[in-house]
This record gives C-alpha cells, sequence and structure tokens, in this order.
C-alpha cells in the first residue's frame, strides 16, 4: 500500500532585488520548499490568484517608493483582506524598521532584518506554516480554544465584547518572535498574557523567565538581568547567571518596564537590539536568543515626553501592542471571572460551595473594582475561606466601597488600618496616574516596598 505523500509547502518571495531572490531561492529549496517569486506587488497578487501558497516572505519597499515602505503595507493590507489566513512576513533594513512595525499593525505575522540570519527565519516560516495549515484546516476556533482558554495557568476567561479584539490579537501575534509590549492597569492580567504568548509560540518548549524590572533597585539591576563574576563586588562570592541568559531560547517577560531607571535604560537597549551583554566584572561577551514580552500600567509615550523614557527602547519593545481594559470596562466578564475564581479556590481549600448568592453578585456587579481582575481574585479567595453556608453571601466577600454613603471619600475613622493603608494607596496611584515610583515617593516608601504593597492588598 503507498503512504500518503507528505503536503508540499510553497513559500510565496518577493522582492525587487534578483540577488535577494535567488539567495532566499537557495535557502528555502535547500530545507525542502518550493518557491515561487515575485518582483512587484502586482506580482504577488499575480501569484496568489494562481498558486496556493503557504506563507508569504514580503520586501517592503519596492521601485515606486524605495525608502518608506508604503507599498508593502498596502500589499500586506491587501493580502490580509484576501486571504486573512495567510501569515505573511515582511524584510526590512534596520533603517527602516518602523515600516516593518506598521505591516505588523496591518496584519503582517513577523518580520526579519536585513541580512537575515537564517536559523531565525526558518524557525519563523516553520511555525507560520504550521499554523497556517490549521486555520485552513477550518481548525482556527480549536487552536483559539487550545491557546486562549484552556484550563490551567494559561487560562483567560474573556468572552466580552471589549475582550475580542484582545484575544485576535494574542492569536495573531502569539505564534511569531515578535516582541510585544503589553499595557494595562494594575490587576488586568499582564503576566497572565505573557505566558499565553509564550504558550502559543515557537519557544514554548523552552522557559518562561519573569523579572519584576520596576522592583529592582539599581544595585541590583545589572546583576539580576545580565548576572555577575565571583568577586565582582562585596558579597559576590559566587557567579550569578542572569534573567536573559536563564530565558535563552524562550521567552523573558519584563514587568513594569517604564520604572527602569534612565541610567539602566541603555544596557537593556544594547541586549534588545544585538542579543549581546556581558555580566557584572567580566568583559566576555555573551550573546541570547530570547523573546522579549514587556508590561506597563504606564503611558510610555507619555513618559518618554516627559524625559523619563528612551523613545528608542519603547521602539524596540513595542513592536505589537496589546491594551487591557480595565474591569470596569468588561463587567460582562465578571461573573465568568468570579465562578471560574471560586472554583479554583474551593478546590484549593477543600470546601464544597455553590455559587454566589443573589445579593453577593449583585455587590460584585456594582463595586469599582479599582484593582481589576487581580482585586477580584482576592475577594473571592477570602469569600472562600469566609463562607459557611453553601452559597457565597455578602458578608463574606468584605467589600467596601472607596465612597462613602454621603458621596465623598470613605472616613478613615471607620476603616481597620489595613483598609486605610489600601485607600491611602490608591488615592496616591490615583493622583500620579498609576505611577509607582512617584505614588511611592508620596507615600515615603521604595519601589520594591510599594509592589510588595500592591500584591498585598490585590491591587
Amino acid at each position: 500500500m503507498s503512504e500518503t505523500p507528505l503536503p508540499v509547502t510553497r513559500i510565496l518571495v518577493a522582492d525587487d532585488d534578483r540577488d535577494v531572490l535567488a539567495a532566499l531561492g537557495l535557502l528555502l529549496r535547500g530545507e525542502g520548499y518550493e518557491v515561487e517569486r515575485a518582483t512587484s506587488p502586482a506580482g504577488v497578487l499575480g501569484a496568489l490568484e494562481t498558486v496556493d501558497v503557504d506563507a508569504a516572505l514580503l520586501d517592503l519597499n519596492y521601485a515606486r517608493d524605495t525608502t518608506s515602505g508604503r507599498e508593502g503595507i498596502e500589499l500586506v493590507a491587501r493580502i490580509r483582506e484576501l486571504d486573512p489566513t495567510l501569515p505573511v512576513i515582511v524584510m526590512t533594513a534596520w533603517s527602516s524598521i518602523e515600516g516593518a512595525v506598521a505591516a505588523m499593525r496591518h496584519g503582517a505575522r513577523d518580520y526579519v532584518e536585513k541580512p537575515w540570519d537564517n536559523a531565525r527565519l526558518l524557525a519563523i516560516l516553520r511555525s507560520q506554516v504550521e499554523l497556517s495549515r490549521a486555520l485552513r484546516q477550518g481548525r482556527r476556533l480549536e487552536v483559539e480554544n487550545r491557546l486562549l482558554r484552556r484550563d490551567g495557568p494559561t487560562r483567560l476567561i474573556a468572552e466580552s465584547a471589549a475582550m475580542r479584539p484582545v484575544l485576535e490579537l494574542i492569536a495573531q501575534v502569539g505564534p511569531s518572535e515578535a516582541n510585544v509590549l503589553v499595557t494595562g492597569e494594575h490587576g488586568t492580567g499582564k503576566e497572565l498574557v505573557a505566558r499565553i504568548l509564550h504558550a502559543a509560540s515557537p519557544r514554548a518548549e523552552s522557559a518562561l523567565v519573569t523579572v519584576n524590572v520596576g522592583g529592582l533597585s539599581e544595585g541590583v539591576f545589572e546583576s539580576e538581568l545580565f548576572g555577575h563574576e565571583r568577586g565582582a563586588f562585596t558579597g559576590a562570592h559566587g557567579e550569578r547567571i542572569g534573567r536573559f541568559e536563564l530565558a535563552h531560547g524562550g521567552t523573558l517577560f519584563l514587568d513594569e518596564i517604564a520604572n527602569v531607571p534612565l541610567a539602566q535604560q541603555a544596557r537593556l537597549l544594547r541586549v534588545l537590539q544585538t542579543g549581546e551583554f556581558e555580566r557584572v566584572g567580566s568583559s566576555r561577551t555573551r550573546r541570547v536568543s530570547a523573546r522579549v514580552i514587556s508590561a506597563s500600567n504606564a503611558d510610555l509615550r507619555a513618559e518618554v515626553g516627559a524625559g523619563r523614557f528612551r523613545e528608542d527602547l519603547l521602539f524596540r519593545i513595542n513592536t505589537v501592542e496589546i491594551r487591557l481594559p480595565p474591569l470596569r470596562d468588561r463587567r460582562e466578564d465578571l461573573p465568568l471571572l468570579a465562578a471560574g475564581f471560586l472554583e479554583r479556590h474551593a478546590q484549593r481549600y477543600g470546601k464544597r460551595l455553590a455559587g454566589f448568592d443573589p445579593e453577593a453578585m449583585r455587590l460584585l456587579l456594582d463595586h469599582p473594582w479599582p484593582g481589576n481582575v487581580r482585586e477580584l481574585d482576592h475577594a473571592v479567595e477570602r469569600a472562600v475561606l469566609l463562607a459557611r453556608e453553601e452559597f457565597v453571601g455578602p458578608g463574606d466577600l468584605g467589600l467596601r466601597g472607596p465612597e462613602a454613603p454621603g458621596g465623598g471619600p470613605a472616613a478613615l475613622e471607620s476603616l481597620t488600618l489595613e483598609e486605610v493603608e489600601r485607600e491611602l494607596i490608591r488615592r496616591a496611584l490615583r493622583r500620579h496616574n498609576g505611577n509607582v515610583s512617584e505614588a511611592a515617593k508620596t507615600l515615603g516608601l521604595s519601589r520594591s516596598a510599594l509592589y510588595r504593597r500592591l500584591d498585598h492588598h490585590g491591587l
């Protein structure tokens, strides 16, 4: 009996430089791909009408406009209209990297810089072809469910209209190698999104390494991220491997990146641009390959304007931005989220609970949730511990709104010491538009101390 032949994998390659086409043809055919070539946007569209391809590898600049990348961006958008499942990877020189970012926002899945790295280019193509075939076989929902809604630490509960664009963007950029910036208020789920992006990527079998860079003091920043050699400074009794090395081959999640001091941003930029760094106390240059996902609750463009954040660093981490809405803008998800947290914590603490009684659910829906999903999680965990009946009641939740019955701020005299601390932290964050560094100064705390309190209070 004859074996079923393996499917032919065909890549459409487009560039107006025939030497580039020849080099890519040799590389791809050597890996077993069939190659369809085009030298213009019209040639690309013509090829797509007559030939089935599994991925498109496109230059951004053609004869009409050789510098801005506008032709390539328009071509990506046109391909997206014709076939939204076809993965498009764009090629660009470093000097026109802005065009690659724009192309990603118009539907490209990833980009490579010229001169390209063969291994990286082939890895991107392999992962995108696999995803393309899954989508073309009508399994898009299966792919999304596996990546976005599966049980366990990477389960994302989201059915609201406000979250649909987020789910679509995660599904689109997750399988790529692109650096991603996740933004949103405290407690909206930025680290969860980072775990989902990692699980969807070609690096999923390697480590996801998380570091709260905003909570690192300047004295330990370089040692934590890049490592140090024995004797590099007082107390360095042995060598230390930094977070970048630990994430080699995998993903590095840099949380609260807005709070990295300016003095350290240049070192961070260098390793993101070149993949090179030195441990503290060493002159040996090391290389690392890690996808970087960053997160911030601050408006980084405003931070750039204020001179507190480097524009070139923002550009490097922000190939694609995923903005998470606050819980108050996705209240349709609240009953689902609360039920999910109730199930998880009831199992954890060995309690049998049937759900929330109507008054408790009304309280959940009416609460402002300044701490977002994280605050909801903490409130439900507390309720599970305190509940004595089959259903969670309003008293089990321990919620006290920030407004007094008369409409003004809650009187501090009526609050417990812990509630006072929580309320003062909320006010400081509101006053400084979520800037943790400025709020910490107002409260007389270090940034790391304030981060510990934010986590403790579920803010």
